[in-house]
């Protein structure tokens, strides 16, 4: 099918492990995929590197970078570089959490979708192995779908808009499985908070750990590059 024959989607891809999962998965379901990454002042910035080849190696018909100062708001080690990305596991939601990150996301992929006239938004956010932020959670993205709702020309005129998450209840592994199966090439992706200037990563960061975490337990090898 043509991607003029298909219902378009904006899928929120970062250049990471499950977003190109994502992308993978809503060309599978017949969407033609509008992949949006977000520079929001964020340290890794090479994972907008890796969105880029994700959404040409998985078909995606468009990519657009969108712009937003996060970094100005700061409380996030990924956006401050005078805050430290820990090494290990911490009680509570880490600092590595960014302020109101996957409502701004969400209400970029929202506008865009609106003008595109597409009814279907995708985002990775995870609810099994993930790290306690709060915008990764069902409520949130439950309360979101119905923020569309009433706040869009689409949906008060009938047409509302969907927010997929199919990630939201599958483990690390079984994203890693499932994206295998769709042919999602991960050595292409980024998933580091400190990944070098090369897009290697750090391997002791909670995303790193969570990742690495993934691949072992699916019993595929990880094709990860490491500093």
């Amino acid at each position: 099918m043509s991607p003029a024959a298909r219902p378009r989607a904006v899928v929120l891809l970062s250049g990471g492990l499950d977003s190109a999962t994502v992308v993978a998965m809503a060309r599978e379901q017949g969407f033609d995929v509008h992949a949006l990454s977000v520079a929001y002042g964020q340290r890794h910035v090479v994972e907008l590197e890796a969105a880029a080849r994700v959404a040409a190696q998985l078909g995606a018909s468009a990519h657009q970078v969108m712009h937003v100062n996060l970094d100005a708001v700061g409380g996030s080690a990924l956006t401050d570089v005078r805050i430290a990305v820990p090494e290990s596991p911490t009680s509570g939601i880490p600092v590595t959490y960014v302020p109101a990150r996957n409502t701004l996301f969400l209400s970029l992929a929202l506008g865009w979708a609106e003008v595109l006239g597409a009814n279907d938004l995708f985002i990775g956010v995870n609810a099994v192995d993930y790290s306690g932020y709060p915008d990764c959670r069902p409520e949130f993205v439950e309360a979101f779908q119905q923020l569309a709702r009433i706040a869009t020309k689409a949906g008060v005129e009938g047409a509302p808009i969907r927010v997929h998450a199919p990630l939201q209840r599958m483990s690390k592994a079984d994203i890693v499985r499932r994206g295998t199966e769709l042919g999602v090439d991960f050595s292409q992706t980024v998933s580091c908070y400190r990944a070098d200037e090369q897009g290697r990563a750090c391997g002791r960061c909670d995303s790193c750990r969570l990742r690495a975490e993934g691949f072992a337990s699916a019993g595929i090898t990880d094709p990860t590059r490491y500093a």
